[in-house]
Order: C-alpha cells, then structure tokens, then sequence
C-alpha cells in the first residue's frame, strides 16, 4: 500500500524478467482479481506464507483473505509451498495442513519456552503508577508498553513523561512518519520506552528490551506469547509484566462481537474468538506455573511445576490459608443477591461499601453484606475473578457481564468442599528471582560497578552506531557489552575471548573498546582482565558470578548453593572479593561482636598465621571466619594508604 504506481510497475516488470529472486505480497493483493494470473507468468520457483495462523478459524488472527491462498498455491502449480507461524496450536497446525491441501507435509515445530523471561501477573489498580513503579525499577532499560486503545496509550505515555520518564506513543492514528520516527529512535537506543498498542513490535530489530508491559490482558494467549517474545531477544533475562482486571476478558468479547458484526463474520468464527479470550482469562486467573500452562496450551509439555521465574513459582501469590471460607462467602452473597450483577456491585457489597443501588435494593439488610469488610476491594475482585476461572461461577457475556452460580458452586456451598485461592504475598524484588539466561543458565546480574561500565560501554556503542548510520545491534550486542564489563580485558588477545568479538570487529572496533574498558576501570579502581583461570572445577564464570552474589549482600552458604561450590572455594571468593572491593562493613558476613573478638585476637597473637589465632580463641571461631577478618583488616590496611 506504500508502494507508487511507478514503483509497482517496476517491481512487476522485474519479476517478470526474472531479476527479482524474491517479492513479498500481501495476502488482500495476492488474491485480488488479476494478480494471481499476472504471477503465473513470472515462473514462481516457490510459495512461502508468513504469519499462516492467520489461515485458521481457530487461530487468534483469523483472516479470510488468508483463507483464499490455498486457491492461488493451486493456481501456481506443482512447487514447494512452506506456511510458519510463531504461534500456533495442535489445532490451528492441523488446520492450516487441510485448508492449504498440503500432502504429508513436514511439521517442524520448535520449542515455545523463553526460559530468559519472568512472567508476572497482577491486579490492575493504578495502571499509569503501576506503570511508572515497573520502569523505574529499571531505568535507563528498554521496555514496551502494550495498551488496548490510541487513548490509553497517549495517556500512559503523557503520565510517565511527567514522571520523568522519557515516552512516546505509537499507535496507528499518528501519521506514518510520525510512527517512522518513535520507531527510528527506539531502534537507535535514542527512545527506551514506547507505549504502543499491539501494532508495535513487528519488525522491531532491538534484542535488550528488558521488560513488557501489559496494560491490559491481551486478547488471546497466542498474542501475549508474541507480545512478550519481544523482551529478551538477545538471550539475556527480561521481565513481563500483565496488568489484569476482570473487565479486560469482556471488554475483549464486546470488541470481538463489533468486529464479526461488522465483518459479517458467522457464529462459529466468533464462539472460536470467544474460547481464546477465555484461555486468556484462565492463564491470568490461574494458580499454577505461568510458563507450563503457556507451553501446554502450544502443546508442549514442561517437565516441572516449578519454572522459578514466574510469580506463581516465586512465592509472591499464595495459597490464602482462608480460601474456603472467603470462596463459601462469596458464593453465600451472589446466592443471596435477588438478580445477578457485576463483579464491581459484588464487590462492594461485600466489602459493606452503601451504594445507593445496594441500598435501594435492601442489600444493605443482607447478612452477607459486609462480609469482607476487612479485605481490601481489589482482593476481593481478585477472588472473583478465580472462582470465574475455577467454574464455580460464571461471567455472561455481552454487554452486561454480570454473574451467576453454577452447578458447581452450588455443589461446593452445600457439601463445603474446600477451594483453593491465591494472594498477593509479597512486593515483587528482583533479587529473589532465578534469573535465567536463553540457555537455562542462572544468570547473575552486573554489580553496580560493572553496570556502570556497561552503561559506558553502550553509550560508545550508540554513539559509533549514529556516526556510522547503522543500528546499534551491529556493533556489539549487550550479552557482549555484558562480558566486555564483567571481565574487562587489556588486549585484543583477551577481547577475543569474549562472546561476540571476531577477527573482524577486533580490527575494527578493538582498539576503541579497549580504551574505554581500560578507562572505565581505572575510574572505579577495578583490575583488568578477569578471565581468570579455572583452579579446582571452579572457573571465571563462577567467580564473576561470586562477586556479583556478595555485591548485593547474599550470603556465603546461599552463593555457595547457587553456584554448585563447596564451601571452601566460595570462602576463597569471598576473601577475593573482599581484597578486591574493599567494603567498609561486613557485618552482613561477620557479626560485630564476633568481628571485634577475632580483631583483638589478631592484635594480641600478632602476624597473619591462623592457628594461632584459632588456640587464642580456644577454637570456638572457625577458621574460615578468621580467614574473612584477616582479609578485610588486610584490605582496610591498604585503603589507609
């Protein structure tokens, strides 16, 4: 649609001579009248279907144009014909081999997991400070934004440029240059954060988007896999966060009934809409492993329950020790409710809150009125919520998304079956999660110091990536920039050694980064070159891995467990660690009084061997504690001067 009528024409007298090895159709132009024996005469070598999901009734994006394209592979004769799709079910897989006529066709299917992605999913209250709370966690980071309307995503992006959080829109009412320029400056690192319905993303070629934000659940599970595959391309841990209501699932079957209404699409295609965005609302609503029942509903099975990196497997919801009677309340109050109603009006009545329409109906008199007075509102449309998704009531559809009992809840209330329910335990921190890389690695994240020279090294890339008119990706990825920080080599020999350096940039980009490292380290008094080599079955990677645990003031005995090590050689680190960074207090290692005591020790015995020290003190402190006040005093010694 952006090409000129010169330009088609040109384009059409190229395939025609046999110049062009590729052309890229849209399915609306590829069946209209004329095209397709236009293109008979161009002898196609090839038909490949991009986004073929597009194919099924079944699938989250069903378009009839995509229907008609088995017509024109029929037209074209006898040549190969490939479809892909990122997301597609074992139904939408099954559809698209019978609507295409594809004959024993090979089905390679990869596998869906992203083990570098956190999965969260929360209770929607104050979206825009939500919002502004995830961003500023992660500051200077790139992360999208996803909103439902142009409206929501022009309000959010105001919002945060408020809060000092550089944002801009991107939705299809802005003018197509308009759209050029967010995405221009996001794909150069000169924007980090756009706030963007489901449009942006596509073809977006930046790999350190470290977080996604859902505004709003997405229509269908299929989207949110999509959308949320944008975080973490360059294998490095990400984030994704969904902000959910109930009101999003109905939202999304009003918007679905307008489009069939308008498309003239039939019953059947709009009840297959409707299960996708109920697959959507279970996901949120559920209380097992986000990951597993992403990957089952792709039909992949996950060989644990525990993934480690989504907020169900974290801790961070629990099992509310008083889900039976909160579920047994508030199927007693919509059992007592004289018609059915939203869960807002639910809510409120539960929580004794005197709206004039419970209070005109004489629910105020209820004996379930005020029931919940003690658990705050969005808890209580949170549980709601999970009985939809537990079947024991029941959302209606349309416009009036009010709720009935089933079966079910009527079989629970009066047997007093137990039912499970979760709630929020704690904040979220970033701290307490098994970060992962692409490869399934735990991933450790940069100390402070080394984020810092990181955030150098980034700035050199975008500057020489503006200078050369490239993207920044081309000059170094971050899982390199990541590496170049930790280990910090000297010479090019070195630099070789780190993921993503070939001979090519060495010679090209060598030198510069080796500047800048160098410079970079001498500001914070870091060593050079920490590669260092394996001793013991413990390699450079542990170490690093070490330092950057007791950066952030985990214990020896917990680092020690994350990295597989004995206890000896994560006290070695230790000891190193305190050599290299010269920390005042230790007194999350070492408490004070002990501190104090082997110091005097020390004083008294004179000298740095430890068995004297360890008689001294009659052996009741153990050698490794003598061994980390040794060093820190040794340490502090060198910082006097």
């Amino acid at each position: 649609s952006n090409v000129s009528s010169d330009d088609a024409a040109d384009i059409r007298a190229r395939a025609e001579s046999g110049e062009l090895r590729l052309l890229l159709v849209a399915p609306e132009r590829l069946v209209s009248a004329g095209f397709c024996s236009w293109l008979k005469r161009c002898r196609v070598g090839a038909f490949a279907i991009d986004e073929a999901h597009c194919i099924s009734q079944w699938g989250h994006d069903f378009r009839p144009e995509y229907r008609r394209l088995a017509d024109v592979r029929q037209a074209l004769g006898n040549i190969p014909c490939q479809a892909y799709t990122a997301t597609a079910t074992p139904q939408v897989q099954k559809d698209i081999v019978e609507q295409l006529g594809l004959s024993n066709p090979a089905i390679l299917i990869g596998s869906f997991d992203r083990p570098n992605l956190t999965y969260r999913i929360r209770p929607r209250t104050r979206a825009s400070q939500q919002i502004a709370d995830l961003l500023g966690e992660r500051q200077g980071d790139a992360a999208i934004v996803y909103c439902l309307s142009r409206k929501d995503t022009e309000a959010i992006a105001t919002s945060l440029s408020a809060a000092d959080i550089p944002a801009k829109p991107y939705h299809a009412g802005l003018t197509p240059l308009q759209r050029e320029r967010v995405q221009t400056a996001f794909s150069e690192e000169r924007l980090n954060v756009v706030v963007a319905t489901v449009a942006f993303g596509m073809g977006i070629d930046r790999g350190d988007v470290r977080l996604v934000i859902h505004a709003n659940m997405p229509r269908t599970v299929e989207a949110y896999q999509q959308e949320t595959g944008r975080a973490g391309r360059d294998g490095l841990p990400a984030e994704c966060v969904l902000l959910h209501s109930g009101a999003d699932a109905m939202r999304w079957k009003k918007l679905a009934q307008q489009s069939a209404y308008e498309t003239g699409a039939d019953e059947e295609v709009l009840s297959a809409q409707n299960r996708l965005i109920d697959d959507m609302q279970r996901l949120c609503t559920s209380a097992r492993c986000r990951r597993r029942c992403i990957l089952e509903y792709f039909g992949e099975p996950y060989p644990s329950d525990n993934c480690g990196a989504c907020d169900i497997c974290l801790g961070e919801l629990r099992a509310s020790p008083e889900a039976t009677t909160i579920a047994h309340k508030i199927l007693s109050c919509v059992a007592r409710m004289q018609q059915p109603y939203g869960a807002a009006t639910i809510a409120d009545c539960l929580i004794g809150k005197p709206s004039p329409k419970l209070v005109e109906r004489g629910y105020d008199q209820l004996s379930t009125f005020g029931i919940l007075r003690d658990t705050p509102r969005q808890a209580v449309l949170s549980y709601i919520d999970q009985l939809v998704g537990l079947d024991l009531l029941e959302r209606e559809t349309g416009q009036y998304p009010v709720i009935h009992l089933t079966k079910g809840a009527v079989d629970t209330l009066r047997n007093r079956a137990s039912v499970s329910l979760l709630e929020p335990r704690i904040a979220h921190d970033q701290t307490r999660s098994r970060r992962r890389a692409s490869d399934g690695a735990d991933y450790v994240p940069l100390s402070p110091d080394e984020r810092s020279i990181f955030e150098s090294l980034r700035a050199l890339r975008r500057q020489l990536a503006e200078e050369r008119g490239v993207a920044p990706y081309l000059i170094f990825g971050d899982t390199t920039l990541e590496q170049l920080a930790r280990e910090r080599p000297s010479t090019k020999d070195a630099m070789l050694n780190i993921k993503g350096v070939g001979a090519t940039k060495l010679a090209d980009l060598g030198d510069i980064f080796l500047e800048a490292i160098r410079e970079a380290a001498s500001e914070r008094n870091l060593a050079l070159d920490q590669r260092a080599k394996p001793s013991g079955g413990s390699g450079p990677e542990s170490a690093a891995a070490a330092f950057a645990y007791f950066d952030r003031g985990d214990s020896i005995e917990s680092v020690a467990a994350a990295l597989g090590r004995a206890m000896s050689t994560t006290n070695e680190y230790f000891c190193n660690w305190i050599t290299d960074r010269r920390p005042e207090d230790i007194s999350a290692w070492v408490d004070a009084a002990t501190y104090a005591r082997v110091a005097a020790a020390f004083d008294a015995v004179g000298g740095d061997r430890l068995r004297p020290i360890f008689d001294h003190l009659s052996g009741e402190v153990p050698f490794n504690v003598l061994r980390i006040v040794g060093a820190h005093r040794r340490a502090m010694a060198r910082s006097r001067g």
